[in-house]
């Protein structure tokens, strides 16, 4: 399996988002994170009733914010916390995890257990750390034994013969990015985001969101820039993409307001003509693009004007131009 980055650069990437307060798009990691305490926690055998959604940052003297994957309030009031590791777990993983546990007890006065749920290719299962006097210790879960190439193949099957899939053959669909298997993790989520598209009936929208929104976190997760990218396309067509678009947008229309509004804007806008762009390069015409994308044609129209006029103009300067022709 591919890793994501190498663990130095893991580790700087993490860093770097701790220190800038960068983290998962908030909208789609909210939404997943509530799926994730309704429905997946049983599959993962993981004991309680969630009661609520706990906050996953903690703030440091030195104003370095802490972010974890996914906390939870249990019924018993203890709280439930989980990390996502691609890589063999090490002791610098252990030493973080611990700091979040000791951060978030002390914040909330509250007892906790992490949970690290582990691609089936980590190989090295390091759970507990003594130091001094004292041990930590985490709960290792692993889906080696659920076979990611059979769970989806069966449900593509049952698709073609024309058989309706219910909520119960789409959830475990959910946790093939963490199964065994031959395909590559971007594949899986590739296929089963396609998947559910086509069960979109036998779901409510509202739940297709939630599903589609935790296949998105767990490659953000997981996968490299450019595989994240192919996933970030097909989510584009969702409704959830919708969503995700239109925060954005008004995050650059708020951020505009005291940088300016044209800015803001074309921030906001830049992130539709990026979409529009890998559209285009992939020979798709205006009116295929608009249908696609559900766009106005003319927008598009202008949009690959404006890049075909200047081929060296980035996505923001195509967005910026576009903000001042309004």
């Amino acid at each position: 399996m591919k890793k994501r980055k190498e663990k130095d650069s893991a580790g700087q990437n993490r860093e770097q988002k701790e220190r800038t307060g960068l983290n998962h798009e908030d909208l789609a990691l909210k939404t997943a994170a509530q799926y994730f305490g309704d429905e997946l926690l049983p599959l993962l055998g993981i004991p309680g009733r969630v009661k609520y959604i706990a906050p996953t940052e903690n703030v440091k003297l030195q104003a370095r914010q802490m972010y974890q994957d996914f906390n939870y309030i249990s019924g018993s009031g203890s709280w439930i916390h989980l990390e996502f590791e691609s890589d063999s777990i090490t002791k610098e993983d252990l030493r973080r995890f611990r700091e979040y546990e000791a951060a978030t007890s002390r914040s909330f006065n509250v007892a906790v257990v992490t949970y690290v749920i582990c691609t089936s290719g980590v190989k090295q299962l390091l759970s507990k750390l003594t130091e001094g006097i004292n041990s930590y210790q985490v709960k290792v879960i692993r889906l080696k034994n659920r076979d990611a190439d059979r769970v989806i193949e069966q449900l593509e099957e049952k698709q073609k013969r024309g058989k309706a899939l219910d909520k119960s053959d789409l959830v475990p669909l959910l946790l093939t990015p963490l199964m065994s298997g031959k395909l590559e993790i971007v594949d899986r989520i590739i296929k089963s985001l396609h998947i559910l598209r086509e069960a979109s009936s036998s779901v409510t929208e509202m739940e297709l969101e939630k599903m589609q929104a935790v296949l998105y976190a767990l490659a953000d997760k997981f996968l490299q820039e450019q595989e994240l990218d192919r996933v970030k396309e097909m989510i584009a067509m969702t409704k959830l993409g919708e969503m995700l678009l239109k925060d954005g947008m008004e995050r650059g229309l708020a951020d505009g307001k005291a940088e300016g509004k044209v800015e803001g804007k074309a921030e906001g806008e830049s992130k539709i003509v990026a979409i529009i762009r890998k559209k285009r390069q992939k020979n798709l015409n205006v009116q295929m693009i608009a249908e696609n994308l559900e766009l106005d044609a003319s927008y598009v129209g202008k949009v690959v004007a404006l890049m075909e006029e200047d081929p060296t103009r980035t996505d923001l300067q195509v967005a910026e131009i576009l903000v001042r022709q309004e």
